[in-house]
């Protein structure tokens, strides 16, 4: 579903991912670990097309996509959830799940926002009440639907565990595992190693902006040398 390869980018003069090769099959659930800094999030945001590429090529469902607008690339199926989650706070919960239909036919809106409220109990209960007001647990929770309102073939998530307490991110991580089990695409970006791994079907470490394949499945993964060397400096 989604092939990159030889991805460049780049912050001014700064070259910041270096040659990246990544695959996601459809249907699979993969991980991007790596520690602060190593450029997880610039490629998640040059796979939406809000960063651009220096060079390489990224291609979605066998369309060429490195220089397509971001519109467009929402319009073929990718749906980000981006870091820090990116509430329109004001707004109310139901109002930012409308916004995250815009691309969606009207008549489709609300039955996908029903589907929602399905998904996530809590959102309609706090369907009325402005986002800005819900807890960081809830407030990821809005984020991965209005994400999902696109009816996206494949979505982004940017560490969806990122300040959450402990009993939120096992809430958190539930949800993304029956997101998979239906069938849903993930490229999970991840800096809690263990329970991203834990999920996901295959995993890649980023290091210096470099995409290491891990061996492996699951939590074996994290037996892997290199992951330890690149990822915890042991």
């Amino acid at each position: 579903m989604l092939e990159i390869t030889g991805l460049t980018s780049r912050y001014g003069r700064i070259e910041v991912l270096h040659g990246i090769d990544l695959a996601v099959e459809a249907g699979e659930l993969v991980a991007l670990v790596g520690a602060n800094g190593a450029g997880k999030t610039t490629l998640l945001r040059a796979i939406s097309g809000v960063q651009p590429v220096s060079g390489g090529r990224i291609r979605f469902c066998g369309v060429d996509i490195t220089h397509a607008a971001p519109d467009r690339r929402v319009r073929a199926g990718i749906a980000q959830v981006p870091e820090g989650r990116q509430m329109f706070g004001p707004l109310t919960v139901a109002d930012n799940l409308l916004l995250g239909g815009y691309t969606r036919p009207a008549h489709e809106i609300e039955q996908d926002r029903e589907r929602m409220y399905e998904l996530f109990p809590v959102l309609r209960q706090k369907r009325d009440e402005p986002a800005g007001t819900l807890s960081g647990g809830q407030q990821q929770m809005l984020a991965i639907a209005r994400a999902l309102m696109a009816r996206p073939k494949l979505l982004l998530l940017d560490e969806p565990s990122m300040g959450l307490a402990p009993l939120i991110v096992e809430e958190v991580f539930r949800v993304v595992r029956r997101l998979k089990e239906q069938g849903m695409t993930i490229l999970l970006v991840e800096q809690n190693a263990y329970a991203a791994l834990a999920i996901a079907d295959r995993g890649y470490v980023l290091e210096l902006g470099k995409a290491l394949p891990i061996p492996g499945r699951g939590p074996a993964m994290l037996d892997d040398e290199r992951l330890k060397q690149a990822y915890f400096g042991t």
